[in-house]
């Protein structure tokens, strides 16, 4: 719901405003690019944590791009005279992008941060003044509706989104329209749902400002603006997945107990989903004492769905608590009323047996397979963002090695995938190695250890024998049994591939 604190809003329905707008943004080089040259590699990480004064120091300069920082992302009023050397500004006060101070300045009504676009457009994302940078830096402590911009969430969730011509897409909480506006680049129809209204009136802002098509803007929780009869070929959501006592504050608080809220989403995900089609979604998930986290998760994943859960961070309960105690900004109020709120949420914790939080990735995709598969992991090493192609791949290399039983197995032909280097460790001097690691330097960047016959398979991988005649080879090398080396090496194959060491060569 939102605060009736809040400022009033530009106007949605001028198109040709926003249009004027974002031809004067990229004219003074108002981007993601233009932004970095300005400010320089410090002062712009510093913005990510909420840190503005290293770019107020870098914008006391007359230059339009200094201005339109100082306006749109800084906070800080402007000379009227010289916006309007740069801006369209008797349109963006009546339509309410700009407001007049009365001090012959306007100061923007809301915060606009330019945004790289994933094949190097320049967009836009609108959110609520205070929270362009760095979350919302203590402001939902005041307002509980505030819609933010930019976080690590809406990055993460836009990197590992598998991309690709699609009829229909579902952003389901959309927030400040990050993820709608990716899948407008790639979706006939985008539909994108928030319980907040303020919310979908940014949403509309941002897509206009960006330059991309309208969206379908529906106001309710989850899937209920969601017609019983629709289904999509993507769904995306960095839903309000807080593990909190209450819903004190909307764009982070499900206001379900617990994980529920995460669990019904995903759970309610499969069934709005064409054949084929991706579910994608931040979540964060409770440690049960006396349960194991993974079958907690393998329980969540609706019929008819292969899954891929991955899961990147965990927190102890005392870390969690103070971690979401500061984005509300408590640590800075009064410390008696602040031990209360920390109190409530380990009474939550210790009623429901908490131990720690997890926080990860969630992909599903409908299948007509007979037993689909679902794979739940911890991962918390380094990855190559974007990962949305490297996810696709793994759902295919799933249905190959459906499709594909040991002797066809050995009959296909594999190659090593992209930049995936052998490493042996030993002893310094020794004449073997202890074992031998395959890793890989793009997507996961996985390794996992081989055998002498699993190194010298992949080894020899280049599409242009099959499985079976390679392993004939090795064993006339190693002077072991063809017969029992093809028996037993089909596992460390599937192995291989499954994650993404090799792939077959079609």
């Amino acid at each position: 719901m939102t605060n009736a604190t809040l400022p009033p809003l530009p106007a949605s329905d001028r198109p040709d405003v926003a249009a004027r707008l974002r031809e004067a943004l990229l004219g003074a080089s108002f981007t993601a690019d233009g932004l970095l040259e300005l400010l320089g590699a410090p002062a712009y990480a510093a913005l990510a944590r909420s840190e503005t004064v290293p770019a107020l120091r870098a914008t006391r300069g007359d230059t339009p791009l200094e201005l339109l920082v100082r306006l749109f992302l800084l906070q800080q009023p402007v000379p009227r005279a010289r916006a309007e050397a740069v801006l369209p500004v008797a349109e963006c006060v009546q339509t309410g992008w700009l407001t007049d101070t009365g001090a012959d300045e306007v100061a923007a009504t809301v915060d606009v941060r330019p945004y790289g676009g994933t094949d190097g457009e320049d967009w836009f994302i609108v959110s609520d003044l205070g929270c362009a940078v760095g979350g919302a830096g203590g402001i939902g402590s005041r307002d509980e509706g505030v819609v933010l911009g930019v976080g690590g969430a809406s990055t993460t969730l836009a990197g590992i989104t598998v991309r690709g011509p699609v009829g229909s897409a579902l952003d389901l909480g959309t927030g400040s329209g990050i993820q709608a506006l990716h899948a407008a680049q790639h979706a006939t129809r985008v539909t994108a749902t928030d319980l907040n209204p303020r919310a979908l009136h940014i949403t509309a802002l941002t897509l206009a400002l960006s330059g991309a098509p309208a969206a379908d803007l529906r106001e309710g929780s989850l899937f209920e603006p969601v017609r019983d009869d629709e289904r999509f070929d993507l769904i995306v959501s960095n839903p309000p997945f807080v593990i909190s006592p209450g819903a004190r504050l909307t764009y982070r608080d499900g206001g379900m107990g617990g994980d529920d809220l995460c669990r019904t989403l995903v759970q309610q995900a499969g069934e709005r989903l064409n054949e084929g089609g991706f579910a994608q979604f931040l979540a964060n998930w409770q440690h049960v004492e006396g349960e194991d986290w993974q079958d907690r998760l393998r329980a969540w994943v609706p019929r008819g769905c292969d899954a891929w859960i991955v899961q990147r961070e965990v927190q102890d309960v005392t870390q969690y608590a103070e971690l979401w105690l500061r984005d509300a900004g408590d640590h800075r109020g009064d410390p008696a009323e602040y031990q209360a709120h920390y109190d409530a949420w380990l009474d939550e914790f210790e009623a429901r047996k908490v131990r720690a939080v997890g926080f990860g990735w969630i992909t599903l995709r409908r299948t007509a397979a007979a037993e689909p598969s679902v794979t739940v992991e911890e991962w918390p090493h380094p990855v190559e963002q974007p990962l949305g192609d490297t996810i696709r791949a793994h759902f295919e290399r799933l249905d190959y090695l459906r499709a594909h039983d040991d002797a066809a197995l050995l009959a296909g032909r594999f190659r090593l995938t992209a930049e995936v280097v052998q490493e042996q460790v030993g002893l310094p001097g020794a004449e073997d190695p202890e074992h031998v690691v395959l890793r890989q330097h793009r997507g996961m960047r996985r390794a996992t250890k081989v055998d002498t016959v699993g190194a010298g398979f992949a080894g020899v991988c280049d599409g242009s024998l099959s499985a079976g005649r390679i392993l004939d080879a090795i064993a006339q090398l190693v002077g072991e049994d063809p017969v029992l080396l093809r028996d037993r090496t089909p596992a460390q194959i599937r192995l291989l591939v499954e994650q993404g060491f090799l792939e077959p060569a079609v």
